[in-house]
């Protein structure tokens, strides 16, 4: 089973919202992640047959269904928003997909409902009406209806997105083991890469409309191949640093590293620093050094985000672990690793770093 874009192009009026997508996903799960307005919904919905494309096809198991009809293509679609009956109880919720479709037998029903129910860890609710259960609760039911009637592709658009911490924790390792060897296509989109990380499953980063990325989400978030890929990845977002490429190094507000090989000198680049690459003392006498002013400090219990402000009035995110206590207008400097730093060209693309060995800092 795999679900192909074929060229895929929408355009609405005068305003295009999928630029030629060309993907080919296999059976099991697949992540989808992009910021808002990437263009994520618009891609389900065309899978789904809720938008028709303006080009290109939609092939599901070899099977062209571009101008098939919603109700006859093997899709089920679960929502950011939680989707229930509210007159009905949970036990019909999840069984109603199944009374409409002709081809399940009647006397499966109860049977498929149990194990569903089962697997989603509701078995205990199926009596209660979707205005006595919690949000998970909620949101567990309308994954076990999706679930109920067997698909050739299921659609998850940010099913976790309005749960609480744990109870998002709870259910993507859930459906991290339901889905990773499932017989047909499940797409889960994001805009956590947090989240995507932690499915460690094939990822398709997606912006602005057009696929900026297929691969391992590891492999793509420790050498991502564009600045875009690089910015999509990071969440808090990536601190950007202007540099000038030189004969032997890279100048950036005072501070120098050797250039990637492929650099230009004379060219203008762009430096990426993870938020969690900057500290606030040395780590090593190669450490980049930005004297900086304190803006401010964000404690979340786990993780400090100091927020400074770089001579040429940049600012630069940190995010320090632990619990630490800054006064807002204090001098510091701000540290990073020359070996974290990504370096882009002018066109986005970025320069592979000269192997660790020949690398050798200045300043």
């Amino acid at each position: 089973m795999a679900l192909i874009l074929d060229h895929v192009h929408v355009r609405q009026r005068a305003e295009v919202w999928l630029h030629e997508l060309n993907l080919e996903l296999p059976a099991g799960l697949t992540v989808l992640l992009g910021p808002a307005t990437a263009g994520k919904t618009t891609l389900m919905r065309v899978v789904a047959g809720l938008l028709a494309p303006t080009a290109g096809r939609i092939v599901v198991g070899g099977v062209d269904v571009t101008r098939l009809s919603v109700r006859k293509r093997s899709v089920a679609f679960v929502y950011q928003q939680f989707i229930n009956y509210p007159s009905l109880s949970v036990y019909e919720n999840i069984a109603s997909p199944l009374r409409l479709a002709r081809e399940f037998p009647t006397a499966g029903i109860d049977g498929r409902v149990r194990d569903i129910a089962a697997l989603m860890g509701i078995e205990a609710l199926l009596d209660r009406r979707p205005a006595e259960l919690s949000g998970g609760q909620q949101q567990r039911t309308a994954i076990a209806r999706a679930l109920a009637r067997p698909a050739d592709v299921l659609l998850l658009d940010e099913p976790l997105a309005n749960l609480d911490y744990k109870l998002r924790e709870q259910l993507r390792a859930d459906l991290k083991d339901m889905f990773t060897d499932a017989p047909g296509v499940v797409l889960y989109a994001t805009a956590d890469p947090a989240e995507a990380l932690s499915f460690a499953a094939p990822t398709v980063v997606l912006g602005e409309g057009r696929v900026q990325h297929v691969g391992d989400v590891a492999d793509v978030y420790e050498q991502p191949p564009t600045l875009a890929v690089a910015a999509t990845l990071s969440d808090p977002p990536l601190n950007r640093l202007p540099g000038t490429v030189h004969d032997d190094r890279i100048s950036c507000l005072g501070a120098s590293l050797p250039p990637p090989p492929a650099a230009t000198p004379g060219a203008e680049v762009t430096l990426g620093v993870r938020p969690h690459h900057v500290t606030v003392e040395r780590t090593g006498p190669d450490d980049l050094a930005f004297p900086a002013e304190i803006r401010l400090a964000e404690m979340t219990g786990s993780d400090t985000f100091l927020h400074l402000v770089l001579s040429d009035r940049r600012h630069l995110v940190a995010q320090l672990p632990g619990t630490h206590r800054f006064t807002p207008g204090e001098q510091a400097v701000a540290y990073v690793d020359p070996a974290r730093v990504l370096v882009f060209d002018d066109t986005g693309a970025r320069l592979p770093a000269r192997p660790a060995a020949e690398a050798e800092p200045h300043g």
